[in-house]
C-alpha cells in the first residue's frame, strides 16, 4: 500500500510531467503562429522564460487611429475572427523596426475563434493603394512613412478588415528562429538555384556574418540563412507573387520542424530571437487565444489581389506597381476566403478607393501583364 508521502510525490511528478506537457503545447502553438512571428510574444507572457533578454519591444495603438470602418467593426459574421498584421521588414537596427523601413513581407493571419483555424493571406508588396493618408501608391510605403499604424490603417481602409494588432520582424529574428530549429526543408527548383546564393551574400553583408552556399537542386534542408534568401528571391517565373508564395512555404516548413523540436530546443529559440520581434500584443489577448491551444492549426493560405483581378504596369514615377482592376471585386474575394462570407458587401470607403485607384492607374494600363 502507498504511503501518503509516495503519493504525494507521485502526484507531484504526474503534475510536473502535466506542466511540461502544457508548456510544449504552448510553445508549439507559438511556433505555429511565429513564423508569422506571432506567438513569439505569446511565450514571452505566458511562460516568462526569458528573464535573460530585453524582450520585445513593444508599442500601444490607439484603435481610433487604425481606420476600422463603423460597418465592419458592427459585422457579426467578423466577430468570430482575430486579425493579426504581420509585417517584415529589412531592418538592421532596432530603430528600423519601428519606421523608416518599407515591409516587403505584409500578411493577414486571421484566426478563427472557434474552430481554431489559421488562414494566412499575403498583401503583395507594390499593391498600389490608399497608404492610408489619402495618397495611392505601392502599399509597402506605408509603414515607412508612418510604421505600424499607418500600415495597419492601410489594410483596414483598403481591405474593410479589422486589424488592431501585429508583430515585426527582421532578417535576424527570422534567421535565428530557423537555425535553432535546425534549418527547414524546402525544394529548390533550377531558377531559384539561380539566384538564393546572391541574395544570401547580401543578407550575410547586412547582418555581418558567413553563409554556406547552396550547391544543388530538390528537396533539401537549409539553415537560416539560406531560407531567409529563398524568401527573398523575385526574379523568376511569378516574380514577387511567387516570392509571397515561397514566405509562406517556408512558414509551413517552419510549423513543421517546430512540432519536431523538443522543449529546451524551443526554449532556447525564443530566448534568442524575442529580442527582434516589435509588437502591441496584449497578455490577455493571447490568454483568450490560448485557453483552447491544441486546436489551431494553419489550413489555408492565399494572397492579394487574386490573379484574375489584378495587373502589373508601371504608374508613372511610382513605379512598377500590382493595380487590383477591381478592389471592390477583389475585397469580396478576401471575405469570402477569410470569412466564408460569400454575401459580404463592401463599405462606401471601399468602393471610393476603388475608383481612385481606377482614375490615378487607367492612363497607365495598356498591355500590363502579370
Amino acid at each position: 500500500m502507498a504511503t501518503n508521502s509516495n503519493r504525494k510525490s507521485t502526484a507531484g511528478r504526474a503534475v510536473a510531467v502535466q506542466k511540461n506537457k502544457s508548456k510544449r503545447k504552448v510553445i508549439i502553438f507559438v511556433i505555429e503562429i511565429l513564423v508569422i512571428a506571432v506567438m513569439l510574444i505569446a511565450l514571452y507572457l505566458v511562460t516568462n522564460m526569458t528573464k535573460n533578454t530585453e524582450g520585445p519591444k513593444v508599442t500601444v495603438l490607439e484603435p481610433e487611429k487604425l481606420e476600422i470602418n463603423q460597418q465592419v467593426a458592427e459585422n457579426e459574421t467578423m466577430k468570430g475572427y482575430k486579425n493579426i498584421a504581420l509585417f517584415g521588414v529589412d531592418a538592421t537596427e532596432d530603430d528600423e523596426l519601428y519606421k523608416g523601413s518599407r515591409s516587403d513581407s505584409i500578411m493577414i493571419a486571421s484566426i478563427n475563434l472557434d474552430t481554431g483555424d489559421i488562414k494566412l493571406v499575403s498583401v503583395y508588396r507594390d499593391t498600389f493603394l490608399n497608404l492610408g493618408n489619402g495618397s495611392y501608391r505601392k502599399c509597402n510605403a506605408a509603414y515607412s512613412y508612418g510604421g505600424a499604424e499607418q500600415a495597419i490603417r492601410m489594410l483596414n481602409m483598403n481591405l474593410d478588415m479589422d486589424i488592431q494588432e501585429f508583430i515585426t520582424i527582421g532578417y535576424k529574428g527570422l534567421k535565428e528562429v530557423i537555425d535553432g530549429l535546425g534549418g527547414v526543408y524546402i525544394d529548390i527548383d533550377e531558377a531559384e538555384l539561380k539566384h538564393i546564393n546572391n541574395y544570401q551574400i547580401s543578407i550575410a553583408k547586412v547582418l555581418d556574418c558567413d553563409y554556406n552556399k547552396v550547391t544543388e537542386t530538390g528537396y533539401q534542408l537549409l539553415d537560416g540563412l539560406q531560407a531567409t534568401a529563398y524568401c527573398r528571391i523575385r526574379y523568376t517565373a511569378g516574380n514577387d507573387f511567387k516570392r509571397a508564395s515561397r514566405q509562406r512555404e517556408v512558414i509551413m516548413a517552419i510549423e513543421e520542424q517546430a512540432k519536431k523540436a523538443d522543449f529546451n530546443t524551443l526554449t532556447k529559440v525564443f530566448n534568442v530571437a524575442i529580442d527582434d520581434v516589435y509588437t502591441n500584443i496584449k497578455t490577455d489577448d493571447f490568454m483568450e487565444l490560448l485557453s483552447n491551444i491544441t486546436s489551431y492549426r494553419i489550413v489555408e493560405e492565399n494572397g492579394f489581389p487574386q490573379e484574375t483581378l489584378r495587373v502589373t504596369d508601371t504608374i508613372g514615377a511610382k513605379g512598377s506597381s500590382v493595380v487590383p482592376t477591381d478592389l471592390v471585386a477583389n475585397v469580396e474575394w478576401l471575405h469570402h476566403f477569410l470569412f466564408k462570407d460569400a454575401d459580404y458587401t463592401v463599405s462606401d470607403s471601399v468602393r471610393e478607393y476603388s475608383r481612385q485607384i481606377e482614375d490615378e492607374t487607367a492612363p497607365y494600363l495598356n498591355n500590363g501583364v502579370d
